[in-house]
């Protein structure tokens, strides 16, 4: 029987040899920084044209993490590679052949890539917040006033959970390509469309995502966008049943089906 400790051990090295998910971690902190600050700066030069109601309700804190919407797809490249190159290498039977214990398998793989993606989703989140608070220039706020670092430490937390997601889903449908075809377009398109659609919007707001990046927003109704049916905790109360659900359900697969 194998120990834990060396289990972990194990998934460590794989994660850090392959170098797909390393460059995947480095493009979600990127990709989110860069986005983020350009969006900012952006904001600081058009500030006086946005409308009455959006100028209002104006979310420094929530606009230098518009980055997130493309650091998240990298964050689900990673958190299925995690999981999909098992099966697409077919080390999955010489993993499980050498860790018989599949709930020990499955969920050391989970630990140590989610520790590794909560650790880089803290990294970016507060580097973003603060490289876009100072091209914010007069507009921006600080880490001190109240319920940004809540909001900061969110973000990464975010970040880490759709890391989280994606490795339960792909676990269930134990294919890379698959996985990437269902939760792409999810996260950048449907998600995103249906949020915008009146009607379909009061059910999007219960998708993973849209409940979760409720935890970075300090202004209530920030940026003129309504009401919502839960607040920041709430959100990510809604986002951690959703995580739930995801490893549950891989874990459940795994155990039930062979390799």
């Amino acid at each position: 029987m194998a120990s834990v400790p060396a289990v972990l051990q194990s998934e460590w090295t794989k994660i850090r040899t392959v170098s797909s998910t390393r460059w995947t971690l480095i493009s979600a902190l990127a990709v989110t920084v860069a986005m983020g600050a350009a969006l900012c700066a952006l904001m600081n030069a058009t500030f006086d044209d946005l409308p009455d109601a959006e100028r209002l309700t104006f979310d420094p804190t929530l606009i230098s993490f518009s980055g997130m919407v493309l650091g998240q797809l990298a964050m689900v490249v990673f958190g299925v590679l995690v999981v999909g190159t098992e099966y697409s290498s077919g080390m999955i039977r010489t993993s499980l052949a050498a860790v018989p214990q599949r709930g020990t398998f499955i969920f050391s793989k989970i630990a140590v890539a989610g520790l590794l993606a909560f650790v880089v989703g803290m990294a970016t989140s507060f580097l973003t917040f603060f490289i876009g608070q100072a091209l914010l220039g007069e507009h921006r706020t600080t880490i001190g006033e109240e319920n940004v670092l809540r909001a900061v430490f969110g973000g990464g937390i975010y970040m880490g959970l759709i890391a989280l997601f994606s490795m339960g889903v792909a676990t269930m449908l134990r294919s890379s390509m698959l996985s990437l075809g269902i939760l792409m377009p999810f996260f950048f398109l449907v998600s995103q469309i249906l949020s915008a659609v009146p009607g379909a919007k009061e059910v999007a707001r219960y998708f993973p995502d849209q409940a979760g990046a409720k935890i970075m927003q300090v202004v209530p109704n920030a940026m003129n966008s309504g009401d919502s049916p839960y607040g920041p905790w709430g959100g990510l109360g809604i986002m951690l049943l959703w995580v739930a659900a995801a490893l549950l359900g891989g874990f459940l697969v795994l155990r039930k089906r062979d390799a």
